[in-house]
């Protein structure tokens, strides 16, 4: 199904009607920015998408028991 002439003119008057004639330049410009950064970021989404695992043997996330004891370490060599 294709948009004659017509029927974009229909529409045109419509967006006319509902928003003004000062607001129109206003909703271009907030769509073209919308439509600006979603291309923006599902390209910086596929660049930073980090694929080593998670749970790999050597890495100790904060909430591992020996995270917490390697950060205590330092201060009490301080203290001793």
């Amino acid at each position: 199904m294709r948009l004659g002439f017509g029927e974009i003119l229909v529409v045109l008057v419509v967006v006319l009607l509902v928003f003004g004639a000062n607001k129109i330049p206003q909703l271009g410009d907030a769509l073209g920015k919308g439509i600006r950064n979603f291309k923006k970021s599902s390209r910086d989404e596929d660049d930073s998408i980090d694929v080593t695992p998670k749970g790999s043997p050597g890495q100790l996330g904060a909430g591992a028991p020996g995270a917490a004891q390697s950060q205590r370490a330092p201060s009490q060599a301080k203290k001793a």
